[in-house]
């Protein structure tokens, strides 16, 4: 099962299986309104070196117009079904950057190349292009099968099918964290990732979307949100999941799964 995850910072992952590099939801700013970088530098050109680029929804921390235009002339995009529609300059950026985009709903499932293959999974969480706009865009989550099965959920709730819809898997790249003091609806923190991890059981995980950005002035409001999320989500699967390996890599780390 040799897959290699690299960690670039909140949901921002690349994964290579078997030869093909795979980028998720890439968000290379050092600004984005009012979050900021707190930890880990900006992720370096290479790490916009992509074949495919999974997006799972159009929240501006995870379908970042800048950083896609940072992607190489035919990036082949999968996003979100209703995506251009939804997000106009995506569209724009597409054409300026000869990026392929391809709209997938849950379910579907798309070649790439060398044998891999990607399937667009259900998510729980709010898809629309906030703060405004219609909810017109479900969330979605990948798996990545190659010579491993590689979950990455993007931003989600916990729900009682995830394991079906999901189906077996290696390894799972989970978010534990957000980007705030406080999480809504829809997202996992450390305990309830640690409960997914448990109703998955993938050989392996990676925890993610936690310890980068924070809102500007609040790095006193409630810090154990921002520092804490990977290793609590390690300790707890090592009760809830003992079964799982979890790796905790550092932003810009690149750790060989299993």
């Amino acid at each position: 099962m040799p897959v290699e995850i690299t960690w670039w910072g909140h949901a921002t992952c690349t994964v290579e299986d078997s030869g093909v590099r795979l980028l998720t939801d890439p968000l290379f700013a050092r600004r984005l309104a009012h979050l900021r970088r707190r930890r880990g530098a900006v992720p370096p050109p290479e790490a916009a070196v992509a074949d495919v680029v999974l997006i799972s929804h159009l929240h501006a921390d995870h379908l970042h117009l800048p950083s896609l235009a940072r992607l190489a002339p035919g990036t082949r995009l999968l996003v979100p079904r209703g995506a251009p529609r939804a997000v106009p300059g995506l569209a724009r950026v597409a054409g300026q950057r000869d990026l392929a985009v391809t709209e997938v709903a849950a379910g579907e499932e798309v070649p790439v190349r060398n044998g891999v293959r990607v399937r667009a999974v259900g998510a729980r969480h709010d898809g629309r292009r906030l703060p405004f706009g219609p909810h017109r865009c479900p969330a979605l989550g990948y798996v990545v099968r190659g010579a491993a099965r590689t979950y990455f959920a993007g931003d989600t709730g916990l729900f009682d099918t995830m394991a079906e819809e999901v189906g077996p898997v290696d390894v799972a790249l989970l978010p534990v964290g957000g980007w705030g003091p406080y999480l809504g609806p829809g997202h996992l923190d450390a305990g309830r990732a640690a409960r997914a991890l448990a109703r998955l059981a993938p050989a392996a995980a990676v925890p993610v979307h936690y310890g980068t950005y924070w809102p500007v002035g609040l790095d006193a409001v409630r810090p154990h949100e921002f520092h804490a999320p990977g290793a609590e989500f390690e300790r707890l699967a090592r009760r809830l999941a003992p079964g799982v390996s979890v790796r905790v890599p550092r932003h810009g780390e690149r750790v060989r799964l299993p």
